[in-house]
């Protein structure tokens, strides 16, 4: 017949038993209140280590996002003020046709070629267009692109540089988000402010109207082909925005798989250590009121 042995100090291990009970209860806890398994990298190194870099990449898609979002603003900022340039300049066709009509007065000339200044004004306004208070059209440079200057063969000197900006919006994907406004206004044989000077010229003294017509027609075509550049830009940030959004939504699956808590199953365990806790103490309750003749009976 064997011996049982009974400890006559049990309240070490049941001490010990309570203390690992209370940290039980404690990772449990704090589970449910971030609904992550990994809290400290203690809980799981390797698991740590593979969030650190899936929070990395995390954070570089949201500023290539942020970055998206403030450039697509500026692109379409630029197509719009492009888009008007071409109405305005359709008009001053449809001046130039109608100035050229041989029944019109001087002064009906005059009152056209008034139409044609204000007409001039407004393309200098719209090629001085900014976003979020710099100018879209002055390449690299912050000063305003396009100056009234009577010395100018055109009338309108440009005050930009031929620079242009990149911005990154993906892992070794860098995108050009303007063209110079010397570029796109001061084409050869095309220059935009030069056609309708020219333009205005020919009115006033009536003479070479058609050929100053056909000078506009050419810059209109000209800066609808500069249009494309934006319209282009606009097309890739769309398709980057598409695939960075999904991106997002693959990492956040990743993170929750890594750290994510079964909740119901953290809840249970939780209150299986509670019940359990409960139990020690009220053992340890009664050790006070035990002794070793009341293991023996």
């Amino acid at each position: 017949m064997s011996a049982t042995r009974i400890n006559p100090y049990p309240m070490p291990d049941l001490l010990a038993a309570l203390e690992q009970l209370q940290q039980q209860q404690n990772k449990a806890t704090l589970e449910l209140a971030t609904g992550s398994t990994i809290n400290k990298p203690s809980d799981d190194p390797a698991g740590a280590a593979l969030l650190t870099q899936v929070f990395d990449q995390s954070s570089q898609v949201d500023s290539f996002q942020k970055s998206m979002s403030t450039i697509s603003g500026q692109l379409q900022t630029a197509d719009s003020a492009l888009n008007s340039v071409g109405t305005a300049l359709q008009r001053a066709i449809s001046l130039g046709v109608e100035g050229a009509n041989g029944t019109l007065s001087d002064s009906d000339r005059q009152d056209v070629a008034t139409e044609l200044t204000g007409i001039q004004a407004q393309l200098v306004s719209l090629a001085n267009t900014s976003y979020q208070g710099q100018f879209i059209f002055s390449g690299t440079s912050e000063v305003q692109p396009f100056v009234t200057d009577p010395s100018a063969p055109s009338g309108v000197r440009y005050a930009g540089n031929s620079g242009v900006n990149t911005v990154a919006i993906g892992n070794n994907y860098q995108l050009q988000v303007n063209q110079s406004g010397s570029q796109i206004f001061n084409g050869a044989g095309a220059d935009v402010f030069q056609a309708i000077h020219g333009l205005i010229t020919s009115l006033q003294t009536n003479s070479g109207i058609d050929v100053a017509v056909t000078e506009v027609s050419t810059a209109l075509n000209y800066v609808t082909d500069q249009r494309v550049f934006y319209g282009n830009a606009v097309n890739q940030i769309t398709a980057q925005q598409s695939f960075l959004s999904t991106e997002k939504l693959n990492l956040n699956s990743q993170e929750n798989t890594v750290q994510g808590a079964d909740l119901a199953s953290v809840a249970t365990q939780l209150a299986s250590n509670q019940t359990a806790q409960s139990a020690a103490l009220s053992a340890i309750g009664r050790i006070t009121q035990t002794s070793l003749f009341d293991y023996l009976k």
